[in-house]
């Protein structure tokens, strides 16, 4: 792997970590629950514009990435991403990981070393 294509893919991977961070912050912060409030609350959270913002860059990141990586390497180097995300709802939202997660993640992390390395 080339230096531009890891940081390409490194930059892509904390772009939709932040993303995906943004919009569950977002989806639980408005306080009022009942139907159109609910939605003018969540327009008007900052979170959700971060997401959004975050989702752009991903999507040029993302599209710089997979033209100097076939697409079958790309997709599956992309999918760091799970495990990142698994992680980071962990710390942040205190959400459990089980055995069958932890083993799930294990394999995702063998085979993305194994694609990265070939």
């Amino acid at each position: 792997m080339t230096v531009i294509v890891f940081i390409l893919w490194f930059a892509n991977i904390c772009f939709d970590t932040l993303g995906q961070t943004a919009f569950k912050y977002a989806a639980i912060a408005p306080n009022n629950r009942n139907g159109w409030y609910y939605w003018v609350d969540l327009f008007s959270n900052y979170w959700l514009w971060i997401g959004i913002a975050s989702y752009v860059a991903e999507f040029l990141l993302w599209l710089a990435f997979l033209s100097q990586v076939p697409l079958s390497q790309g997709i599956l180097l992309g999918s760091i991403n799970i495990i990142v995300l698994m992680l980071v709802g962990r710390i942040l939202f205190q959400e459990k990981l089980t055995r069958f997660r932890l083993i799930g993640m294990f394999c995702i992390t063998i085979g993305v070393v194994l694609v990265g390395a070939s």
